[in-house]
């Protein structure tokens, strides 16, 4: 990988682009989620594995995965050449013909997420996978309303914005029928919990008595990410999962697992529901959202996972519902190549070893020695580490304090992720674990010098 790392930075390195790019990018780019004229972005001409660089050469080891989405790592050859063949073959071609490309996807596809599942809907990203599946359990079901989580994340589009939980929801609140819930989180419990299992037992109560106060024959889904990505890979106490399904059948209401950014490698499974099982039972949704990871970003695309029993609604009703880049040929290609790689090369079996016998050691070894680290949590290459001003408070670091560890991470050759008072520790699923070592000594230098 070091070879390709270099061969692919011989062909960016070029310094006079630095300046072109940051100015073309201040003059005519609006960027989402941000107060323009502050903006600042970091320049990136190319990248390989988890190593990006700009076009001075300065190299960063990647550990915000872009958006938590590059699991096979940055310019994955086998990736690429599928690409190339799939573009001397045909580059684009309408959803509502037959292509040989998009039925392997979804073939693939079915495969990591078992039997219970028929059919693949492909969209465009995460955000309109999400539209959809709550497009399908409306119409499935004849009810309208959705229940998600306050800590939660689901995308930028009508729907899935109003059912995320965080301080993005409020300015977009247009669409209908959305209620919000707590989820567990035993860190910062809203249910003044003591162990994770009464945490698991006093969620699921809360969450029923949701259900019984909306009235339950109005409810059509139950969408939660299955680890909670941006709200701060919160994973879920014991029986929790397995609670929510329970409840779900008891009251004939759509269980939507959104595995957008958990899903294929990143928690070391194939889906996070499956890393998540309890003495070998999985709790099993309806519905299943993916996209980042399926192909790791290469070529935009995303889609629902759907069980026959809900497919089978629209054997002779017309889904309403579609997208002109559905299945998109090239973003297919992509998928088959991503899947197969990671298969064949074990980078999902990597994700898992390098996370339980790197990751969860090296962090716990930090936490031991910075009392600004609260609490560390994750699994596979999908961690994050709560910072505090007070371990006995638990009051989150300001934002001041944030923006001294981007700056000192960002000088030692670190691209962090950083989300509100956490620090989210997620490499591809390829990373090594000298790679491992590196980042951990840099969090080291940044929490030291604070």
């Amino acid at each position: 990988m070091e070879s390709e790392a270099t061969q692919y930075m011989s062909l960016t390195l070029a310094p006079a682009d630095q300046q072109i790019s940051r100015e073309l990018d201040r003059a005519h780019v609006f960027h989402s989620w941000s107060a323009q004229a502050a903006l600042n972005p970091l320049v990136i001409a190319g990248g390989c594995g988890s190593t990006v660089w700009d076009f001075e050469g300065n190299e960063y080891l990647d550990f915000s995965s872009q958006l938590v989405n590059t699991n096979i790592g940055h310019q994955h050859p086998a990736v690429i050449t599928a690409i190339k063949e799939q573009a001397d073959v045909l580059t684009t071609v309408a959803p509502a013909h037959a292509n040989l490309t998009r039925g392997h996807a979804a073939q693939r596809i079915l495969d990591r997420a078992g039997p219970s599942f028929s059919k693949v809907f492909f969209t465009n990203g995460g955000a309109d996978a999400n539209e959809n599946a709550i497009r399908m359990a409306r119409l499935f079901t004849g009810r309208d309303k959705v229940l998600s989580a306050y800590r939660s994340y689901h995308g930028a589009t009508g729907a899935a914005i109003v059912a995320t939980g965080d301080w993005r929801r409020v300015p977009n609140e247009y669409s209908r029928g959305h209620v919000h819930f707590f989820g567990p989180f035993t860190y910062r419990s809203e249910f003044w919990s003591a162990s994770p299992e009464e945490e698991s037992d006093r969620a699921l109560h809360h969450l029923e008595r949701v259900i019984q106060a909306e009235g339950a024959g109005s409810i059509a889904a139950i969408l939660i990410e299955t680890i909670p990505g941006t709200a701060g890979v919160i994973v879920p106490p014991p029986g929790y999962l397995a609670g929510v399904r329970a409840i779900a059948d008891r009251y004939g209401i759509v269980l939507i697992f959104d595995e957008v950014m958990a899903g294929f490698g990143r928690t070391g499974g194939w889906f996070a529901f499956q890393s998540l099982a309890e003495d070998g039972e999985v709790a099993l949704p309806d519905l299943i959202t993916f996209a980042k990871g399926v192909n790791s970003g290469y070529v935009p695309a995303g889609g629902v996972i759907i069980p026959s029993m809900i497919a089978e609604t629209f054997d002779d009703a017309v889904y309403p519902g579609g997208l002109t880049y559905s299945g998109h040929p090239l973003a297919m290609a992509a998928i088959v190549a991503t899947l197969d790689a990671m298969e064949a090369e074990g980078i999902v079996a990597n994700a898992d070893r390098i996370g339980r016998e790197k990751i969860a050691l090296g962090l716990a070894d930090l936490a031991d020695r910075h009392p600004i680290i609260g609490d560390v949590r994750g699994l596979g290459v999908f961690w994050a580490l709560d910072l505090v001003a007070d371990r006995s408070t638990r009051e989150p670091v300001p934002a001041a304090v944030i923006g001294k560890l981007k700056s000192a991470m960002l000088s030692q050759g670190l691209l962090p992720f950083f989300a509100d008072n956490r620090l989210h520790v997620v490499p591809p699923c390829v990373v090594t674990e000298a790679e491992v070592d590196k980042a951990i000594s840099i969090y080291d230098a940044a929490f030291a010098a604070l």
